[in-house]
């Protein structure tokens, strides 16, 4: 149950991220609203996951799929740039996470 509950924790952070950079600097009303309601469901469902999961797996998951998705939402939505070094980077974050998801579940 810890990983559903962490995976709607990234879901809503991921959103909640996006909404921050839509936000102008917290000065546009909905999406101001959007950041801190999807802020606090994801601090939430990420206090629900640490119920049953190690802390350092969670939190490192949690910070790396929400930087590697927020990084590819920047590209595709915001026009940033998609560099070979930046694209390896959110390559290693996602290997990183299978590395650890399968360190949790006991692979060698």
């Amino acid at each position: 149950m810890g990983w559903i509950y962490l995976s709607v924790a990234i879901v809503f952070e991921i959103v909640g991220t996006t909404a921050m950079k839509m936000s102008d600097g917290m000065t546009r009303l909905g999406p101001g609203v959007t950041v801190v309601a999807c802020y606090a469901v994801a601090f939430a469902m990420l206090a629900q996951a640490l119920k049953t999961m190690e802390v350092g797996i969670a939190y490192a998951v949690w910070s790396a799929v929400g930087t590697a998705v927020v990084a590819v939402i920047g590209v595709a939505l915001f026009g940033e740039s998609a560099s070979p070094m930046k694209l390896a980077g959110i390559a290693l974050i996602v290997a990183g996470v299978v590395s650890l998801r399968l360190a949790e579940s006991g692979a060698p």
